[in-house]
C-alpha cells in the first residue's frame, strides 16, 4: 500500500517550481540578501511576494527586471582624456 503523503505529493503540482527565494537569488546575483532587502523597502530591484515571513521571486520577472536594467542604463562616456 502506498503512503498517503506520497499520493498526495504526486497529485499536487510543485506550486513555488517557478519561484525563487531572496537568498537564492542573491546567491546567483552574488548579493547578500540584505541588500534585497533594503531594495524592496525602496521599492528597487526586482518585484517580489511575501508568503508568510519568507520571500519569494518570479523567475520570469527577474528575467525582465535584468533586461530593464540593461537598457536604463547605458554606457556613458567619460570626459576628459581618452
Amino acid at each position: 500500500m502506498k503512503d498517503i503523503q506520497t499520493d498526495l505529493d504526486e497529485d499536487i503540482p510543485d506550486l513555488l517550481a517557478d519561484w525563487i527565494s531572496r537568498e537564492q537569488l542573491a546567491r546567483a546575483l552574488g548579493l547578500t540578501a540584505d541588500t534585497l532587502s533594503r531594495w524592496e523597502a525602496r521599492r528597487q530591484g526586482p518585484p517580489c511576494t511575501r508568503i508568510g515571513r519568507k520571500t519569494f521571486y518570479r523567475r520570469a520577472a527577474i528575467q525582465e527586471w535584468i533586461r530593464a536594467q540593461e537598457q536604463a542604463h547605458p554606457v556613458r562616456k567619460t570626459r576628459g582624456r581618452s
